[in-house]
């Protein structure tokens, strides 16, 4: 179990990653946008979503680094657009923390089956703190 760093961008994820990526001599990142994602016909993807990053990650020095714009409409706040990401391959572990952690906080995506992970969900914890929880299948955040 590692927890993660996740940092979200208002639109410039792919421009950060990339650039990431060769102030650090990574291999050339797989990048993920919105409009890969399987469409959901009860949730139609906004034309402006669909080149935007869904997620993305680098190795820095043997830690995973992970990446993502914000989607349209979503907040965003520069300086807070850094959260914690922790991937178990145990998912009674993920969801009692989630359980646990969400109390006196924020529910932002309820934990659920996903193209990603068969168990993933995000909250705002009571101290402010964003946290997302997904299972590992041993790929690595969003590489189903």
């Amino acid at each position: 179990m590692a927890i993660n760093v996740y940092f979200n961008f208002n639109g410039n994820a792919r421009e950060a990653v990339e650039f990431y990526a060769e102030v650090f001599g990574t291999e050339a990142p797989r990048i993920m946008t919105f409009g890969e994602a399987p469409p959901d016909p009860s949730h139609p993807l906004p034309e402006e979503a669909k080149h935007l990053v869904m997620h993305a990650m680098l190795f820095i020095d043997g830690s995973p680094v992970m990446f993502s714009d914000v989607f349209p409409g979503m907040p965003y706040v520069e300086g807070n657009n850094v959260n914690l990401t922790l991937m178990s391959d145990d998912t009674g572990n993920i969801k009692d923390w989630f359980n646990k952690l969400k109390e006196g906080g924020t529910v932002i995506m309820d934990l659920q089956e996903t193209f990603w992970s068969k168990c993933y969900g995000s909250l705002k914890d009571k101290f402010g703190i964003i946290w997302q929880l997904s299972h590992d299948n041993g790929q690595g955040a969003g590489n189903a």
